[in-house]
């Protein structure tokens, strides 16, 4: 993919919620919530102060993260959808 956020955002692939639930129900798609976890793709170079120093980013591609439900914009590349987001949405890293 050829696409690399700018300063301090991060582009997110969601990752798929389950369609059962522990007792065995199945979960219609119109039913289900879009997940708050996704993995990190990729990431800008990170925030730049006001004196010009850039401070990088606490995340790297790969990990697994968790975000806001309203976090970040839906954007589409290569047919995949995906998030672009500021690392301030992200709330933490699991695992």
């Amino acid at each position: 993919m050829a696409f690399r956020p700018l300063h301090d955002r991060v582009l997110v692939r969601r990752l798929e919620a389950p369609s059962k639930t522990a007792g065995g129900i199945i979960i219609p798609d119109t039913a289900q919530e879009k997940p708050q976890e996704g993995e990190i793709i990729s990431i800008g170079t990170g925030s730049r102060a006001e004196d010009g120093t850039i401070t990088p980013l606490d995340v790297k591609p790969g990990d697994r993260i968790l975000f806001g439900k309203w976090s970040g914009t839906e954007i589409k590349l290569d047919g995949e959808d995906l998030l672009i987001m500021k690392e301030s949405d992200v709330l933490g890293i699991v695992g």
